[in-house]
């Protein structure tokens, strides 16, 4: 039987403007400093011409990270790729934000205890006291930052801090009834995750159910999408939709949502700490 500990792996991701010879290129220098491709995918935008892929690398005793960055530099510079390479075995920090909903947030901490979230979770910031207990239950430290209704500087300023003070990689709004200020929408640019209880883009901003209700729609969802200074039209990264109809009331598409709203996020999250999402513009790429 063998013991020995698994290879590392790292997952490399890949976006440049399309030309002969990318995959070619990109398979041969792993190659030939000792890797292996373990899972590998790949996508052309014909209409943009631009290119995107994700690796899994086993890296082998042979490989040689280090090395192997310093050699496909030249490579990546030649095909002018934005290019990144992350070890699978560091999981990221994220911090989590919430407000009085709690149905986000359960399902995010029962997803990273059961292991299904690979990512370490350094504490829950709220503007309500009322999942303090949640979260420490889960021994994740809980802060309370009150958001004052007029200047709202302030508690941003000390959320900042508080999201730095723990080295966060990523950021999630689980239902964090607040707009993020612009600084911080650029700070956290493709690090900063939102759930939307709308099928976006339809119903942007407040009360999304109360505007379905009015207009009669027969299918209401949930985006998850990253934050950007445009309220509620970053970049998506997963949907879904659930199917009502004339027999149910406002309070029926609340609780119908709520669960796609867990699910959708959580996934979204996942495929993000996977580094299956790769941003152009205000579009995603989502190797699933």
């Amino acid at each position: 039987m063998d013991n020995s500990d698994p290879s590392p792996e790292y997952t490399m991701v890949i976006s440049s403007p399309d030309r002969s010879g990318l995959v070619a290129a990109v398979a041969s220098s792993i190659a030939k400093h000792g890797g292996t491709l373990v899972e590998s995918h790949n996508h052309t935008d014909h209409q943009h011409q631009w290119f995107f892929m994700r690796n899994v690398i086993g890296g082998a005793p042979s490989f040689d990270r280090e090395s192997f960055c310093k050699d496909f530099s030249d490579i990546a510079a030649e095909h002018a790729m934005e290019w990144s390479l992350s070890d699978n075995d560091t999981p990221e920090r994220v911090v989590i934000l919430a407000s009085h909903a709690s149905h986000c947030l359960a399902d995010l901490l029962y997803r990273w205890k059961a292991g299904e979230l690979r990512c370490a979770i350094p504490c829950v910031i709220s503007n309500h006291e009322n999942l303090r207990s949640m979260a420490e239950w889960h021994g994740i430290p809980f802060h309370y930052v009150p958001v004052p209704k007029t200047d709202k500087r302030e508690a941003f300023d000390q959320m900042e801090a508080i999201i730095d003070r723990h080295d966060a990689d990523t950021v999630v709004l689980a239902r964090y009834m607040q707009i993020m200020p612009p600084h911080l929408c650029d700070k956290y640019a493709r690090r900063l995750i939102n759930i939307h209880h709308s099928f976006l883009p339809s119903f942007i901003g407040a009360n999304p159910y109360q505007k379905a209700y009015d207009r009669g729609v027969k299918l209401i969802g949930a985006t998850c999408h990253y934050v950007t200074t445009d309220l509620d039209e970053g970049p998506i990264i997963e949907q879904d939709v659930v199917r009502v109809d004339h027999s149910n009331n406002k309070d029926d598409l609340v609780r119908l949502g709520r669960d796609v709203e867990r699910s959708v996020l959580s996934r979204g999250l996942r495929y993000h700490l996977e580094r299956r999402v790769l941003v152009h513009g205000n579009k995603t790429v989502v190797f699933t």
